[in-house]
């Protein structure tokens, strides 16, 4: 999933960024989708609907505090690849989880390296 890359920048490239903590990529990915395959099994996935999904994906990030700027694109893959439900838990859950683990094992290889930043 194109978005997980971006998602590496962060968890590797800026690993203090608020924006590059676990709960942060694993809930804005997961909030996200979430918001795409609601509005897309409810509405379909035209230019309205892509717009709504990533609108809603934000605002649910903002509320939960885990925005994720790659997690905003989401929304437009599950549309754009027509994804049933269970891609919440395959690529996204799994994906997501295992970029945390990376970033947990490498970034702390790197005795001035500390991630995560913190947990909250």
């Amino acid at each position: 999933m194109a978005p997980f890359g971006a998602s590496c920048v962060l968890a590797f490239g800026l690993w203090e960024s608020p924006l590059a903590q676990p709960r942060s990529i694993i809930g804005g990915h997961l909030l996200s989708t979430l918001a795409g395959l609601a509005v897309y099994h409810t509405l379909g996935g035209g230019t309205f609907s892509m717009a709504l999904g990533v609108g809603l994906a934000i605002l649910a990030m903002m509320l939960t505090r885990t925005t994720h700027p790659p997690a905003g694109a989401d929304p437009l893959v599950v549309m754009m690849a027509g994804s049933g439900w269970s891609f919440l838990v395959t690529p996204v859950l799994a994906g997501s989880v295992l970029i945390v683990i990376a970033a947990l094992i490498v970034n702390n290889l790197d005795p001035k390296r500390q991630y995560p930043s913190f947990w909250r």
